[in-house]
């Protein structure tokens, strides 16, 4: 499913306008998206929980050339889903 077509999902579900979903779905989207740039948590009960996880600088290799290169820290967005979810996707 694409962004295109949850909006349209979300519209049919809620009676929403096509129009009205979308500035919606793109208003949560930009709030989590800030939350984690600021490295906040964003919990939703029964769905999952979105953070920042930080990875430590480590050693990788060129599958190439097999050249062993420095991959430096960063810090990436995580997702880890809620009981509800798993149980959901499980049946």
């Amino acid at each position: 499913m694409n962004k295109a077509e949850l909006i349209n999902a979300a519209a049919e579900k809620t009676g929403l306008s096509k129009k009205d979903t979308e500035t919606v779905i793109n208003a949560a989207i930009e709030v989590i998206t800030g939350a984690l740039a600021d490295t906040e948590k964003v919990q939703l009960v029964g769905f999952g929980a979105f953070e920042v996880k930080a990875r430590a600088e480590r050693i990788g290799r060129n599958p190439k050339t097999k050249e062993s290169i420095k991959i430096p820290a960063s810090k990436v967005p995580v997702f880890k889903p809620g009981k509800a979810l798993k149980e959901a996707v499980a049946k």
